[in-house]
């Protein structure tokens, strides 16, 4: 891919939340408004990790048209009838296999797959004319935290390629516990404010290792799978990448929105 005339993107780590994000208005749905605007440079492409794709092996999505994925159930009819036509990137998704097997990883294109709702929901909100090629990176959930931070690394050419990672998930994100709480228990507040300080002060390796490091990990994410999506765009911002919060908030008192921008150190 050309790089020149890009600047180095920044990654970024965004909380989707409940699927009801587009039809509600919430403080994230705010945020997510005007995420889209705050990005100085518009993408060439957009390339999403999210928590709702999960396979043994490394997967890219290399269509050139994508449906929208409805993989949520027991909603109002309005959000089934939203749609987000955003085009593929079939160029991306072979430049993403190139770096990834560059890097020992073995990779797999699926050119059938569309969005699902971690990635289109957010994206219908920051690019609402979706007229940004879209694809997505699958994760391994039976692999560990530095499995997904290697995979990052792998990735970060593409920062300097006018490519936007975003990983998504929730900060904290343990379904079971939702309606059991009248306010936000102390295990979520815990992990919430370990991940920002460990995060804002670079101690990246606590965070890679979160099961070890983090209070009440194993409450606030029973499975990985929208934890280890911060792992991905953290490596791809690269060793020394400075953190952010770019947002904060908590909905059904259990889940943490926080979203985190990730800048890559410049080069010399």
């Amino acid at each position: 891919m050309d790089s020149q005339n890009s600047e180095v993107m920044e990654t970024y780590y965004v909380s989707h939340g409940s699927p009801m994000l587009p039809l509600e208005e919430t403080p994230a749905t705010q945020f997510f408004k005007g995420l889209g605007n705050s990005i100085k440079q518009k993408p060439k492409a957009i390339l999403v990790v999210s928590g709702h794709w999960n396979t043994r092996e490394l997967m890219v999505n290399s269509g050139a048209k994508h449906s929208t994925i409805h993989d949520f159930y027991g909603f109002p009819r309005e959000l089934y009838q939203l749609r987000y036509d955003a085009p593929g990137a079939p160029e991306v998704a072979k430049r993403v296999q190139e770096l990834l097997q560059e890097a020992g990883y073995k990779s797999v294109e699926d050119p059938k797959r569309g969005l699902d709702h971690g990635a289109w929901i957010p994206l219908l909100l920051m690019y609402p004319k979706a007229d940004i090629p879209v694809i997505q990176l699958s994760l391994q959930p039976q692999k560990d935290g530095l499995h997904h931070y290697n995979v990052g690394r792998a990735l970060a050419p593409l920062t300097k390629e006018g490519v936007l990672i975003i990983g998504s998930g929730t900060t904290t994100h343990n379904l079971r516990s939702i309606g059991s709480y009248e306010t936000t228990p102390t295990w979520a507040k815990a992990f919430d404010s370990w991940l920002n300080d460990a995060l804002i002060n670079g101690r990246f390796d606590e965070v890679i290792h979160y099961l070890e490091k983090g209070p009440h990990a194993e409450t606030a994410h029973p499975t990985p799978d929208h934890f280890v999506p911060l792992l991905v765009a953290l490596g791809a911002a690269g060793e020394g990448a400075k953190t952010k919060r770019v947002h904060h908030s908590w909905e059904l008192q259990t889940m943490s929105m926080a979203s985190f921008s990730f800048t890559p150190v410049a080069s010399s």
